[in-house]
């Protein structure tokens, strides 16, 4: 196995590409990528990393006859354990062992045709913290020889799946060629603890993971090939694991807001229960709604803090108090906007009951939950950062 070579000021890019049983494929992809690919790219330094699972056609014996010949080709050895697990170690040995700045997943195959690695490299280069190569967009594709059903499950597997995570602006999340940055993305992901990795289904997780983290996401057009050699690997099997894992992400995606939700309507239920019976000892119905939102900010606090956002709970006393002070500054907007929207609705129409339950669903729902939502997870359980702040 060869020893990783330091050149200066160059961030260094390496190529893990699992491999068994591609011993037909190896010699040719070795060499286009060295001989062609490589030396045209500028302002990096190229790596490859080929992580087989001893394959009884001799895949790692090959990739050891040209170890001799190119000084940054590397071959990591292990046993079968899957896919995914092929990528997991082969990140860890990229980053651990040759210090790589960003990693790239690519077949061995073919399928990802050597040429396409410029680009993704040159977009990396232009600021890319994650770069997909996407044959759903403009310049993309598929193998024509395709049969038509799975260019069916292709595309609408995919269109599935970014309508289940929600990311509408990207075109191709279950793409196996893609290019992520090492530090903030790929060094703050679990990569032991990902979804399938015995399978292709874990990219799914592997994506929606870095793409959490991704500052700056760049889809560069990807001509999808045929296998040169051998039979494709795909399989009902896979597929209907990749959908399972999309479901589950986005269920899990969605069950913080929905947990929010909840709490937001316990707060609710306190809010107009109290401002119904403040009104009752003779209040009026500006200072009832003041003192029934604050009521409502409280059990907020509480619930918010020990279920919805349960795996950031606050639980030191010296935190709490500075903590709560925060949120309820944070909710000072619906402190102020409340009270003015229901006081208003009751002058405009009449101060009953009905009227008072209408006016504050509308502030509730029309302005109050979604800023509320967005302040939580940005400034008082921090589940999200500002895009600038990020590192």
């Amino acid at each position: 196995m060869g020893e990783a070579r330091s050149y200066v000021n160059m961030d260094k890019v390496v190529i893990v590409m699992p491999a068994y049983n591609e011993a037909e494929n190896m010699g040719p992809m070795i060499t286009e990528l060295f001989e062609e690919v490589f030396p045209k790219i500028t302002g990096v330094e190229m790596n490859l990393l080929i992580v087989d699972d001893f394959s009884p056609d001799k895949t790692g014996d090959i990739v050891k006859k040209y170890q001799g010949k190119y000084s940054n080709l590397y071959l990591l050895q292990k046993e079968r354990e899957g896919l995914g697990w092929a990528y997991v170690k082969g990140f860890r040995y990229a980053v651990e062992k040759l210090h790589a700045d960003a990693v790239m997943e690519m077949d061995a195959d073919f399928q990802h045709p050597p040429k396409f690695v410029i680009p993704m490299v040159e977009a990396y280069l232009n600021g890319a913290d994650y770069v997909i190569g996407s044959r759903y967009i403009k310049g993309g594709s598929v193998p024509k020889n395709w049969e038509t059903f799975r260019k069916l499950v292709s595309y609408f597997g995919n269109l599935f799946i970014r309508i289940v995570l929600v990311k509408p602006k990207l075109h191709d999340l279950t793409t196996g060629f893609r290019l992520t940055k090492v530090k903030g993305v790929l060094d703050q992901i679990d990569l032991e603890h990902l979804m399938e990795l015995g399978r292709f289904s874990h990219k799914v997780d592997l994506f929606y993971q870095s793409i959490k983290h991704a500052k700056k996401v760049v889809e560069i057009p990807l001509a999808f090939a045929s296998r040169t050699k051998e039979k494709s690997k795909f399989n009902t099997k896979e597929t209907i694991s990749t959908f399972r894992v999309a479901i589950i992400l986005g269920i899990k995606d969605k069950v913080r807001f929905i947990k929010f939700g909840i709490v937001g309507f316990t707060g609710f239920l306190v809010n107009y229960l109290g401002l119904e019976v403040l009104k009752r000892f003779g209040l009026s119905t500006y200072f009832s709604t003041l003192l029934a939102t604050e009521a409502a900010i409280i059990s907020n606090f509480i619930f918010n803090n020990v279920w919805t956002f349960k795996d950031k709970t606050i639980t030191k006393v010296g935190d709490i108090i500075p903590q709560f002070l925060k949120f309820n500054l944070s909710s000072l907007f619906a402190v102020v906007v409340q009270p003015l929207i229901v006081t208003g609705a009751a002058r405009i129409f009449s101060d009953s009951p009905v009227v008072r339950l209408f006016a504050l669903v509308f502030a509730l729902i029309v302005v109050v939950i979604p800023y509320n939502y967005v302040v939580y997870n940005l400034f008082i359980w921090k589940t999200w950062k500002l895009p600038w702040k990020k590192k």
